[in-house]
């Protein structure tokens, strides 16, 4: 039997679908080749209203699923054809689905992940597992991160205390100790996604490519001490958040707090960067870290990853490409490993990081 996977994944940032295939043949775990496909505009703007309250959401968010999961299949489609590899070639696709509500802090908790997984498998004449984070929840976890025992299985080093950073539209921390202690991991903040829907109100673009406009402005420090001061970046892990929390909304509460309305546009995406910097930095100075790897797409932001560096002087700042993974690879992968570890029947989340009471077997399947 074929020991190809194929992982998707579309983050908080909203923007495609990266699709990559992993073979795992001979306890090795290697990346076969990478498919990014942007999301039509009507979706991307539908997927982005649904992340917050609005009318007719249960028929709308229906629809959505079904054509994000068509967008899925075209992602595995072209990334069958550019590896000359057929659907009876792959065991399993793991998908993570569009998160679309978060909210492990309600009672009963719960996360949503927009998808529809048999008409994605009827697409790709494949078996799909997603679903992943309902059973930690069950479990009493937070249902993320998931993609920590990942990071563990292919970035740990015995003797070597490393960090990961994920900076997508929410940036989140592991930290594996290169021993028998436990591994952390949790959500320190947003990342890209306040940067990205800042840019997008004032100058129309989706982000803001190598932090240029963050450079033009200055850091408005009242405004940054009123956002760090929130309860979320006090909370003790473990801890996940979404996009849904960290909203334009929730950045006009604090600046009518910190009384900076006057303030420029660009002196704020300078601001919001800072946030995302500052709250990295916190994050990881409550940790012995020797080393630090970058993945996500914050890390071709040449400007807040410099920022990162001048911040936490004490440690050289990497990309995974260092370790073999290039950054927009990392979360795809980390779902085709737990594709395969449902297969295995092997417990995909690490009690430790999500606060589940016991390691349980992720996802669902569609065949």
């Amino acid at each position: 039997m074929s020991n190809i996977f194929i992982g998707i994944m579309s983050g908080t940032s909203i923007d495609g679908v990266d699709a990559v295939a992993v073979d795992f043949s001979d306890n090795q775990i290697r990346c076969l080749g990478h498919y990014f496909q942007s999301f039509p505009k009507t979706l991307a703007k539908e997927l982005n209203a649904l992340c917050l309250p609005g009318d007719n959401e249960i028929v709308r968010a229906g629809q959505a699923a079904v054509q994000l999961s068509q967008v899925y299949a075209e992602a595995v489609a072209h990334l069958l054809k550019d590896l000359s590899l057929s659907s009876e070639q792959i065991q399993a696709i793991g998908c993570h689905g569009q998160t679309i509500r978060h909210h492990p802090e309600l009672s009963p908790a719960f996360s949503y992940q927009l998808m529809n997984g048999s008409h994605l498998a009827c697409l790709s004449q494949i078996p799909v597992i997603c679903d992943f984070r309902a059973k930690d929840i069950a479990a009493h976890g937070e249902g993320a991160p998931l993609v920590p025992a990942f990071h563990h299985a292919v970035f740990a080093k015995e003797d070597v205390k490393r960090a990961v950073i994920n900076i997508g539209g929410i940036a989140n921390l592991t930290l594996l100790p290169g021993s028998d202690s436990d591994i952390i991991g949790y959500d320190t903040g947003p990342g890209n996604t306040l940067m990205d829907a800042w840019i997008k109100t004032g100058l129309g673009d989706n982000y803001d490519r190598d932090g240029q406009w963050a450079r033009e402005g200055t850091c408005n420090q009242a405004l940054l001490q009123s956002l760090l001061q929130d309860a979320y970046f006090a909370k003790l892990p473990p801890k996940s958040t979404g996009r849904e929390y960290f909203t334009l909304s929730w950045l006009e509460k604090h600046r009518k707090e910190a009384a900076v309305s006057a303030v420029t546009p660009k002196d704020i995406q300078a601001t919001l960067l800072f946030l995302t910097v500052s709250s990295i930095r916190d994050a990881v100075n409550q940790h012995d870290v020797e080393e630090i790897y970058l993945c996500g797409g914050g890390t071709y932001n040449s400007y807040l990853c410099g920022m990162l560096q001048e911040h936490l002087p004490h440690q050289r700042i990497h990309s995974t490409k260092t370790l073999g993974i290039p950054p927009e690879h990392v979360e795809a992968m980390a779902f085709a490993w737990l594709a395969k570890a449902y297969i295995d029947d092997i417990p995909g989340n690490i009690p430790s990081v999500t606060g589940a009471e016991q390691s349980v077997i992720l996802g669902c399947m569609y065949k």
